[in-house]
């Protein structure tokens, strides 16, 4: 495969769109390396296989020697990143930015050479920024550019609240991308206003624009939002073997051929064929096996990929309903009001960690079983009584007792 061809696999917008290739020749006329920036606020403390596909892009640009720079908004994380919904998201302490910024380095060694790499914190700038060029900064970008933020454009014909911070947020990591000089910046598709307002800051100062490369957005193990760790649908980069292995099997099959592009390290021809299985009708589960145990092997290593898939077979795939290990959970612990609860109720005493909506949609989706019989009605009542058996998902068992 061709570099040009390899580096554009997978990638859902360029901008603009011969851009890579002019990037790539410039670099070979001048004999230089590319820098290819990618930003990460450290708002968690956890990387997943969504932050993975940007990633795994980065080091292909790694591998073919340019240098690739990873930017930690230490500033920025504290501001509070719009979140592309309704509101911003909370800003974060300088102390928990370093918390999460030190975990997140450590775990980029697990797909990129963190030793070739680039780390720089955005904090080395912008917290010396004096406030004068602060403002002539915000005056090389105009309130309508902004609006054109489809988020903020629907927030202000909504009536719906949007802070001055919100609005500077894309201006500041735009001017990320004129510190550094950066010929590409990476993200996810949610990405593509900020990376192109880097384009347009370098443009006011003089500079040839960066070119912007978006990889499509990852769905979690729900298989509708894209992966998150506030939602909850993560795979985590640091998962235990088992734990991953059976996150990937739990993935709705309309996920099976977005898992296998974008999270697994087979050639093309690998994809092809493992494509033309489950086009023949190949079972589902049989290709998941095969996309967990490749996911695994990345992270930890083939032996533990193997050992996953054993687990797996023996703790569940072999196991009927009434033979699970089921956690025994005291009823007296839920301190209940009442014994006659709805389901999305009792779900959520197990799995406080989801919203309402998320745990209905497992619900609804058929997701949820009690003594073995499949409930699809979140405000179904349910009499929390001694050796009630619930399962969640496809990981979770519990049962009540006294």
């Amino acid at each position: 495969m061709e570099i040009l061809e390899l580096l554009k696999e997978n990638v859902e917008i360029i901008l603009p769109e011969n851009g890579l290739e002019q990037k790539l020749q410039e670099a070979k006329n001048e004999n230089r390396k590319l820098k290819i920036k990618l930003g990460f606020d450290p708002t968690a403390p956890d990387l997943h296989l969504g932050h993975a596909v940007v990633l795994k892009k980065m080091k292909q640009f790694q591998d073919h020697g340019h240098q690739i720079i990873i930017l930690v908004g230490s500033f920025t994380a504290r501001i509070g990143d719009p979140t592309g919904k309704n509101k911003s998201r909370k800003p974060l302490s300088i102390e928990e930015v370093q918390q999460n910024a030190e975990t997140y380095i450590k775990q980029l060694s697990k797909i990129i050479d963190i030793n070739k790499a680039k780390i720089v914190f955005n904090s080395d700038w912008l917290d010396c920024l004096p406030f004068s060029e602060v403002l002539q900064l915000m005056s090389k970008i105009t309130l309508a550019q902004l609006m054109q933020r489809k988020d903020f454009n629907k927030r202000f014909t909504e009536n719906t609240p949007i802070a001055m911070h919100e609005l500077i947020y894309p201006i500041l990591q735009g001017f990320d991308s004129v510190q550094l000089k950066c010929d590409i910046e990476m993200g996810g598709t949610d990405q593509l206003f900020n990376c192109a307002m880097g384009r347009q800051l370098q443009e006011a100062h003089e500079m040839a624009p960066q070119t912007v490369m978006c990889m499509p957005l990852l769905r979690g193990t729900d298989g509708v939002e894209k992966m998150s760790k506030s939602l909850n649908n993560t795979i985590g980069l640091t998962d235990e073997p088992n734990n991953m292995f059976g996150k990937t099997m739990s993935i709705p099959d309309s996920l099976i051929m977005e898992f296998l592009n974008l999270t697994t390290h087979f050639s093309e021809d690998e994809k092809r064929q493992i494509s033309l299985q489950l086009t023949n009708g190949e079972n589902p589960m049989n290709i998941k096996k095969i996309i967990a145990k490749n996911i695994i092997t990345q992270y930890h290593s083939e032996k533990a990929a193997i050992e996953a898939e054993a687990f797996f077979t023996k703790q569940f795939q072999n196991k009927k309903f009434e033979d699970k290990n089921f956690k025994q959970i005291s009823i007296s612990t839920l301190n209940l009001q009442t014994k006659a609860i709805t389901t999305v109720e009792l779900c959520k005493i197990f799995k406080n960690d989801l919203s309402n909506s998320a745990i209905r949609r497992l619900i609804e989706s058929g997701a949820v079983q009690i003594n073995n019989e499949k409930i699809k009605e979140p405000y179904k009542a349910i009499e929390v009584v001694k050796n009630l058996k619930i399962k969640i998902g496809k990981l979770d068992f519990y049962e009540l007792q006294e």
